[in-house]
């Protein structure tokens, strides 16, 4: 298997400097984002899945790739398992004191992520930005963020597809003087808020960025503040939402409703 992944590349970069913690919170990201195929001992049943457990010096960890074709060459045969993204596989393992073996053998981003770290990528996840009440006196083109935080929300948004028409973010003034940054989301679905306040946080995270620089708020193309950022803000278009497919059985964990128990 000589094809490098995203994750691959993320891990090499986090080796190559392993005191740079914005290199290793791009590795979680990648890690959190990506599709993961959990080797298990036997077929799902419903939600309820079985992982395969391996002990090691004491820690007990279960094994993950991010591809099936490395699953198969590190198992030499046909093997159950469940297709997951990383961030339900955290939910998870957090507080069960269970690790995490990823590519284990059969790539180069081969590593054992202790039972502390999955615990803390599942509360990083799980945060989210404080609801506040502020008034905006103007609003300036953006200025002094660093590109690291701009990559991070262009690659986050894209993903956001179809929760809201775009994405603007400007410089802001508030009225008792503060200065800051806001990421207004134009014209969000009913409903979707929440989805990407979230997207936005996490872009700030996993960045290494303070929150403080950066607010967010969701308005409608018609006020005056959407014209504002649109007309001196940086712009991103959020896709067009695919066309759905023919409904089909869903795969343990891929529907936030009814996430898979760990048996």
């Amino acid at each position: 298997m000589t094809d490098t992944t995203r994750l691959d590349t993320a891990h090499a970069a986090m080796q190559a400097d392993l005191d740079n913690d914005a290199a290793r919170l791009r590795f979680y990201e990648r890690l959190a984002d990506g599709e993961l195929f959990l080797l298990l001992v036997e077929d799902p049943k419903g939600d309820d899945i079985s992982p395969e457990m391996f002990e090691l010096e004491g820690d007990k960890y279960v094994l993950v790739f991010d591809r099936e074709e490395r699953l198969a060459e590190f198992v030499g045969h046909v093997a159950p398992y469940a297709a997951l993204p990383g961030r339900v596989i955290a939910g998870m393992l957090a507080g069960q004191n269970i690790g995490l073996g990823v590519n284990l053998g059969v790539a180069s981003s081969s590593i054992l992520i202790p039972a502390e770290a999955m615990s803390w990528l599942s509360d990083t996840l799980g945060q989210g930005p404080e609801q506040v009440e502020a008034h905006i006196s103007e609003v300036t083109a953006p200025a002094g963020l660093p590109e690291v935080l701009i990559t991070a929300l262009d690659a986050k948004l894209a993903s956001a597809g179809g929760l809201a028409g775009c994405a603007c973010l400007g410089g802001i003034v508030y009225d008792d003087g503060r200065r800051g940054h806001l990421l207004g989301f134009i014209d969000p679905v009913e409903g979707a808020q929440s989805a990407l306040a979230g997207a936005a946080n996490e872009a700030l995270t996993f960045s290494g960025v303070e929150a403080g620089q950066m607010d967010v708020g969701f308005f409608t193309s018609h006020e005056p503040i959407a014209q504002s950022l649109l007309r001196v803000g940086l712009k991103f278009d959020l896709p067009e939402p695919v066309a759905a497919e023919p409904a089909a059985p869903k795969a343990p964990g891929m529907d936030p409703d009814s996430p898979p128990i760990l048996k």
